[in-house]
């Protein structure tokens, strides 16, 4: 991790907690936290470890054309890396889910990051599919427009990047022999043969892309996954003393998850707190109330599968130098 990497990520979330609390009485935040009935978060945490297991099948299905791994194996791969993701900032888990899979299953890195690449995109969709749905059933009151307008520059983005995957997985062949060309014309010859090897990794790992059932399931996978995390909403939401409803979660889990796309503090800080605080402070939930249960939702998404991933890195003998491993690995693949 490169300083400025942890400063922008730092700044970033300083941001975000500002604008989240400021003009706030923490005392009123605390009473809220106080009342609040955490038996409600157990049965949200059952289905959050729910939508890990699906997004573990997901990616066990994007793998295929690379390895078949059986659920049972890959399950500890996909928490640990999401565990990363939690203590590292810059998403750093995904590299090291990348890693234990090179480690474990032989799977190159460079193939494994282009499955998780598309993942990516398919959950920047589903979250923009979130929003687009929720708003007409729960319009906010005295919106300015400026979530469409977020949405719709967010949207250009993803569809952008999805077309060029599918376009990349289409003609591999063409997509190699270009950039085949292009890289004998500009680069040395000692970055040319090992720049290659990579990419042609990549392409491999945009295999699943290349027929349309398996879109169709990727896709199906990942509207469930993110409806799971919903629900883990919804049941937190009964925590606390307001209501609101279950399109207005979605319209929440959508704006927060486009929102952790940015660089932030570990654990996305600050990232997933204000966006979240603003969506339901415009549905008319009291700031105090819906910054109690911002925060109590935040801490039950991280600890649960942060522990579990540390349990299973301490099971596998993994150390934290391994994130610096995976770094270096991921580079190596890349450019020797």
């Amino acid at each position: 991790m490169k300083k400025w990497q942890l400063w922008l990520g730092l700044l970033v979330s300083a941001f975000f907690i500002w604008l989240a609390l400021r003009g706030l009485k923490l005392g009123d935040v605390w009473d809220s936290m106080r009342s609040a009935n955490y038996i409600w978060i157990i049965p949200g945490i059952l289905v959050y470890f729910l939508a890990v297991w699906a997004r573990t099948w997901r990616w066990d299905y994007m793998l295929r054309p690379l390895k078949h791994i059986p659920l049972v194996r890959l399950f500890p791969v996909v928490v640990i890396g999401y565990m990363g993701n939690n203590v590292y900032p810059f998403r750093a888990g995904e590299l090291l889910r990348s890693f234990v899979l090179r480690e474990r299953e032989a799977v190159p890195m460079s193939g494994s990051l282009a499955t998780i690449i598309v993942e990516r995109v398919f959950d920047g969709l589903v979250m923009l599919m979130f929003v687009f749905v929720a708003l007409p059933f729960t319009p906010i009151p005295g919106d300015n427009g400026a979530i469409r307008q977020l949405v719709i520059v967010a949207s250009v983005a993803f569809f952008a990047a999805l077309i060029v995957f599918f376009v990349m997985a289409a003609f591999p062949k063409k997509f190699y022999g270009l950039a085949e060309a292009i890289s004998y014309k500009l680069l040395p010859n000692r970055i040319h043969h090992p720049l290659l090897d990579f990419l042609q990794r990549f392409l491999d790992g945009l295999a699943s892309l290349r027929s349309f059932r398996s879109v169709m399931m990727i896709f199906f996978t990942s509207v469930v996954i993110w409806l799971l995390e919903t629900v883990k909403y919804w049941f937190v939401m009964h925590a606390f003393d307001f209501e609101v409803s279950f399109f207005a979660l979605m319209l929440m889990n959508g704006v927060v998850n486009l929102a952790t796309t940015l660089p932030s503090a570990p654990g996305y800080i600050g990232t997933f707190d204000g966006p979240g605080i603003a969506v339901l402070v415009l549905y008319g939930v009291p700031q105090e109330v819906a910054t109690a249960y911002t925060l109590v939702l935040h801490a039950a998404l991280w600890l649960p599968i942060t522990l579990l991933g540390g349990y299973y890195m301490l099971r596998a003998g993994m150390r934290w130098a391994d994130f610096g491993r995976a770094t270096q690995i991921s580079e190596n693949e890349a450019v020797l």
